[in-house]
């Protein structure tokens, strides 16, 4: 993971993999990222939802996938095939797309491929063996034993944990959120927003004060010591 220093911008996207209005929120991170890839560090943090987060009923799901598509204008209407009855949390599938930068996809792929075999295709994600089989067919050369195996391990359930824990130390209250910051200290959340042009338009001004800063400070040098 790049450092903020390697770049004048950083943008941390805090996700929860079933989350529909991260699915919704998606098409403005990819713009976003490939119209500021040159000055702008991107990195995906997981949120997990509580219980309180997810629906009560594969019934009432569906009443906020509608909405939710309405709003969006989809052309087509989430899967709600995922949601099991009585079934609390649905960690694993967050599990294995976190484990999955430490087999080298620090970028989208995983973890949109999972969120697409719930969101789209309706299939179930609350253990690690049924995500695992959702990947399979996209990543023939991935060794899916190992990464199961780092999906239940403590390590990845720390990362998850703190993860987590940073999304609420900072009081966001939606998924998606995303942490926008810059060299000079600027920081900006944008917390349940999925307009490509809210979230460019902050990453365009930290961009520009940074860059202010950096010409004045080729013009006059550093601050005098007192």
């Amino acid at each position: 993971m790049e450092k903020l220093e390697t770049k004048m911008v950083q943008v941390t996207y805090f996700v929860e993999l079933i989350s529909s209005w991260c699915y919704w929120a998606e098409p403005a991170w990819a713009s976003i990222k490939s119209r500021f890839a040159d000055e702008v560090n991107f990195q995906w943090r997981v949120a997990l939802l509580d219980a309180a987060g997810l629906p009560k009923s594969r019934e009432q799901c569906d009443w906020f996938y509608r909405r939710s598509g309405a709003i969006t204008r989809s052309a087509f209407m989430l899967n709600s095939g995922w949601f099991e009855e009585g079934r609390a949390e649905y960690h694993a599938v967050n599990l294995v797309g976190e484990a999955g930068k430490d087999f080298g996809f620090h970028d989208d792929r995983l973890r949109l491929a999972l969120a697409h075999g719930a969101l789209r295709e309706g299939r179930k994600v609350g253990t690690i063996e049924e995500c695992i089989g959702i990947i399979v067919p996209s990543f023939p050369g991935l060794d899916t034993e190992r990464l199961a195996a780092a999906a239940g391990s403590p390590e990845v359930s720390q990362r998850v944990k703190e993860s987590t824990e940073a999304f609420h130390q900072f009081k966001m209250t939606q998924r998606p959120s995303f942490l926008v910051e810059n060299q000079i200290g600027d920081r900006a959340i944008l917390s349940g927003l999925i307009s490509e042009s809210s979230l460019a338009a902050v990453v365009q001004n930290m961009l520009d004060d940074a860059r202010a800063y950096q010409s004045f400070k080729a013009h006059f040098g550093a601050p005098p010591p007192r």
